[in-house]
């Protein structure tokens, strides 16, 4: 079926409920693709570059404040440790107040299952179950339905606010977000000239990526990275690290304050709580990978501080054992409400692990094979994955100007593609034409939001100092 979820427009800005426009009545690509050039009448791609904050926009420090509540209150004050360390720290941190940024803005009403997150970092290369490494959205914690330039939006400023924290040049952080999105813009055009079924089975494959890197050196850097995270080992490798011990005997490390186990909690407790979890979880998952997961037990459980945004979630760390004494760590995440259902409208689903889920099945090419989701005893709702599994995290902060703007370029090719995949390709391509103005809008807005980032910095900054907010830090090294 071939369908596009439009906002009714006025003034440039979806208001009232969505109205959906079926394959029925628009079925030809050329159709689709005039109606997303219609668009630019009620939304003219230049309004695309507008950012001033309104008159009754809430103070970056509410918001924050917002943001941390339902969290676990000891580790709120890590949360806003990492999160004031530069402003790209606190960017990460502070999705909550984009959203609502970004929902003050005028677009075309054009719809997709947007990551809600979708800041540089969130892009790495991963395995997929034939163990091929393809490069897509990994955290989709905030994924819902909304607009697709909010994603882009945010995923442009993060290159500004990446460039000018690792001291590279203003005309860096511009060309890196002209590669974005014209990437992106390319990409979807490209995309919209595809069967549904072609598009589906579409991933964006690193032996393709490597191939693009001009630099010699570079080429040769990121295929012994490759090649390191291939040869890597659950057992010889990650269980050394986080976990002491023999088959079900074994223990998670207490390495606080990224790892820990509950106070005075006993490990049978422990573990048969997880087993109840557990079997929720089980229900999630198609038959063939319960038989999987049913080879293994639960033998620890442990509290596992992870990222910036999602400090102070419950977040555990689970290790099961086979019967030959091989391990499996899994990551069990806290899954609340989006950052973007305030503006974009509630999730269809009552548990928000279901909502996590779905969204990396429509947006990543490829999912983790344990990917599912449960509620907790006390009523919390969770999400479940490998918690790693050849996972390519980049090192953003190391990135000079030829890696920052060759990763522009596959960030806004993987962004299109998870847009395309749930959204349609032929009426945002039509929207974004094929010439520049749309970048150019892109590049103007990325630059005065990493401004007001700046500024939203500084306020949580003096809020620390002024003991409004307490802060935590990190152990060095």
């Amino acid at each position: 079926m071939e369908e596009v979820l439009l906002s009714e427009v006025k003034d440039g800005r979806p208001k009232g409920a969505a109205v959906t426009v079926s394959g029925t009545q628009i079925r030809s690509r050329a159709q689709r693709r005039a109606l997303g050039k219609s668009l630019r009448e009620t939304c003219p791609r230049e309004l695309h570059g507008m950012w001033k904050q309104s008159a009754d926009r809430p103070g970056p420090v509410r918001l924050v404040q917002q943001a941390d509540e339902g969290r676990l209150p000891e580790l709120v004050p890590l949360r806003h440790g990492r999160m004031v360390q530069s402003p790209f720290t606190f960017y990460r941190g502070a999705a909550l107040n984009m959203a609502h940024d970004l929902a003050s803005l005028p677009g075309p009403g054009i719809r997709v299952q947007c990551c809600g997150d979708a800041h540089l970092v969130n892009f790495r290369g991963f395995a997929t179950a034939e163990r091929n490494i393809i490069f897509a959205i990994n955290d989709l914690d905030e994924t819902l339905p909304a607009p697709w330039e909010w994603d882009l939006k945010r995923l442009a400023a993060s290159f500004v606010i990446a460039c000018r924290d690792n001291g590279l040049s203003d005309s860096t952080a511009r060309d890196s977000v002209l590669d974005c999105v014209r990437s992106y813009r390319e990409h979807m055009a490209a995309f919209s000239e595809m069967t549904s079924l072609d598009l589906w089975y579409q991933a964006v494959e690193a032996e393709a990526l490597i191939a693009s890197i001009k630099d010699p050196a570079l080429r040769r850097r990121v295929i012994r990275r490759i090649e390191k995270e291939r040869a890597s080992s659950m057992a010889e490798d990650l269980f050394p690290k986080l976990a002491v011990g023999e088959g079900v005997s074994a223990v998670i490390r207490d390495e606080r304050p990224a790892i820990f186990h509950l106070q005075g909690a006993r490990r049978r407790e422990v573990e048969a709580t997880t087993r109840k979890v557990f079997d929720a979880y089980r229900e999630s998952l198609a038959p063939d990978r319960r038989v999987l997961l049913e080879r293994y037990q639960v033998v620890d459980a442990a509290i596992k501080v992870v990222g910036v945004g999602s400090v102070g979630t419950r977040c555990w760390v689970v290790l099961l054992m086979d019967g030959a004494g091989d391990p499996l760590f899994l990551q069990v995440k806290e899954a609340r409400t989006s950052v973007l259902e305030a503006y974009a409208g509630a999730s269809v689903y009552e548990n928000h692990g279901q909502r996590v889920v779905l969204g990396h099945r429509l947006m990543q090419p490829a999912s983790d094979v344990f990917l599912g989701w449960t509620k907790g005893l006390q009523g919390y709702d969770y999400y479940v994955r490998q918690l790693r599994d050849v996972k390519i995290k980049p090192a953003v902060e190391t990135f000079g100007k030829a890696e920052m703007a060759g990763f522009a370029d596959w960030c806004g090719h993987s962004l299109a593609l998870s847009h395309a995949r749930s959204g349609d390709s032929s009426v945002i391509s039509g929207y974004l034409g094929k010439s520049d103005e749309f970048d150019k809008a892109v590049v103007a807005f990325s630059f005065l939001y990493a401004d007001q980032n700046e500024a939203d910095h500084a306020a949580f900054k003096r809020a620390i100092s002024n003991g409004v907010l307490k802060a935590e830090f990190d152990p060095p090294g």
